[in-house]
């Protein structure tokens, strides 16, 4: 499966749990972590791991498992490592304070949703 598949995937399942202010960052050439970021909201840690729940649903019934899965049981901040794609489901407050997108400011941000 490609990364542009899984982005797609995972953004359906994400939309579906009402995931707030999805982006996608393109890391290619940028960094060898990976070659898309998607970074997104949940308003509490209940909705957090709702919005993981779905995305690993989504995934596995797309025949692909995550390589790592961390912050899961706090539900500030879910780290979802599908190789080429990795997912940072967060608070508000957390992606606030962490700015991925800062930190990743000469990567093209692709999309933004929600």
């Amino acid at each position: 499966m490609t990364a542009e598949q899984k982005v797609d995937i995972i953004v359906r399942a994400a939309e579906e749990v009402k995931a707030e202010d999805i982006s996608q960052i393109d890391l290619r050439g940028k960094t060898i972590l990976a070659d898309y970021f998607l970074l997104m909201n949940g308003r509490s840690s209940i909705q957090v791991r709702a919005i993981v729940d779905k995305i690993i649903e989504f995934m596995e019934e797309a025949g692909e498992r995550e390589v790592r899965l961390e912050g899961y049981v706090r539900g500030e901040w879910v780290l979802l490592d599908y190789g080429d794609v990795v997912v940072h489901v967060m608070q508000p407050e957390v992606r606030e304070f962490y700015a991925l997108e800062e930190f990743w400011r000469g990567a093209p941000l692709l999309d933004k949703r929600g």
